[in-house]
């Protein structure tokens, strides 16, 4: 075994357009800039020291499942969802039954727990869920 579980992990997305990124990451969702990585890439913070690093990579297409989420607690859901919406994020509707998921105005109720999906500015699917 690697022993990884005991380092801190980040998750990686591809942009179109960097800039553009960097906007809606801490102008849209609140991020913090952290380390440059050289033109065109940055890792973006979080809470509790989790952090995504962005790069720009023009041409190669968005993955089509979730790749990347966040945990909020239920209290906070709602107030999330709203600024969310607020800041213009559209939120997508599914309907997968075999998955248990069926949205209704963008929201899931799974088993008692909260969730939706938006794109970020560079089409990413990206998820908020109760924990």
């Amino acid at each position: 075994m690697a022993g990884l579980g005991g380092y801190p992990m980040a998750g990686v997305l591809r942009a179109e357009d960097f800039e553009r990124a960097k906007k809606f990451y801490t102008q849209v969702l609140g991020l913090g800039e952290g380390m440059s990585m050289g033109p065109g890439g940055s890792m973006f913070t979080a809470g509790d020291g989790s952090m995504v690093m962005i790069y720009e990579r023009p041409g190669m297409p968005a993955p089509q499942n979730t790749t990347l989420g966040f945990a909020v607690p239920g209290n906070k859901f709602d107030s999330v969802v709203a600024e969310l919406r607020d800041a213009g994020v559209v939120f997508e509707d599914y309907d997968i039954p075999d998955q248990g998921i069926k949205t209704v105005n963008g929201v899931a109720d799974i088993n008692g727990s909260k969730a939706v999906w938006f794109k970020d500015s560079e089409g990413n699917i990206l998820n908020v869920a109760t924990m």
